[in-house]
């Protein structure tokens, strides 16, 4: 599949010279610009580059930690967490777990409960112990 990276930088330098403030916290759901991204890093789709994307932990009103969303459900434990979002399965790619700019952010979709928050806090906790910094996680089968 080809991609799109000169559509995405122009709507990158708009998106970075915006000066909009929006408000936002950890445990929401965001459409975000995610863009035209490297190989197999998550891309945005359609013309805003969006994708949902999970507030996991905000820094400061520019910066926080997203977490990529799909809808396509694989079985890909430890790296992927499911959500439910207004009765539809969602999952959380924990393996993209990356610092984002505020800037990036669209519109609010949702927030997840705090019960799904706790979950996926200790999911990406114990994702994070089982990964080698130098060979990278664990899987239970055997497989990286």
């Amino acid at each position: 599949m080809k991609k799109d990276f000169q559509n995405w930088h122009a709507l990158k330098s708009k998106i970075n010279s915006d000066d909009k403030q929006l408000l936002y916290r950890a445990q929401e759901v965001w459409w975000c610009s995610l863009g035209a991204n490297v190989g197999v890093e998550a891309d945005g789709k359609k013309d805003l580059f969006e994708r949902p994307v999970l507030v996991f932990r905000k820094f400061n009103k520019e910066m926080f930690w997203g977490l990529p969303m799909t809808s396509q459900e694989k079985d890909k434990r430890p790296f992927h967490f499911s959500v439910s979002l207004h009765d539809q399965e969602q999952v959380v790619v924990l393996s993209q777990l990356r610092v984002l700019s505020s800037k990036r952010l669209i519109r609010r979709l949702t927030k997840i409960s705090d019960s799904q928050f706790d979950l996926l806090n200790k999911a990406l906790e114990s994702y994070l112990k089982q990964t080698d910094p130098l060979r990278g996680p664990q899987v239970p089968n055997g497989n990286k």
